[in-house]
């Protein structure tokens, strides 16, 4: 397993765009991938969990993968996140 954290930089936090970049990354793995926010934690490859948490800017998110391919599913995902949510 591996778990890297992440704080929203982007001003409107994870909303339609990034999320579907997200959970289409999330979907190219067979591992199980997890955001946690707050306590709370939903599937990444689903497109409703991730919206469901309606994280805004400043806010800290953790992305928990487990599977055969779990360092390359972080290395992808930890790419989209820099890329449009992260600095």
């Amino acid at each position: 397993m591996v778990k890297e954290t992440f704080t929203i930089t982007n001003d409107t936090g994870i909303h339609a765009r990034p999320a579907t970049l997200l959970v289409n990354k999330a979907g190219q793995y067979s591992s199980e991938v997890e955001l946690e926010y707050k306590g709370k934690k939903v599937n990444l490859k689903s497109i409703m969990g991730v919206m469901s948490l309606g994280v805004p800017q400043g806010e800290e998110v953790t992305i928990i993968v487990e599977g055969n391919d779990e360092s390359d599913a972080i290395e992808g995902i930890k790419a989209v996140m820099n890329e449009h949510l992260s600095k």
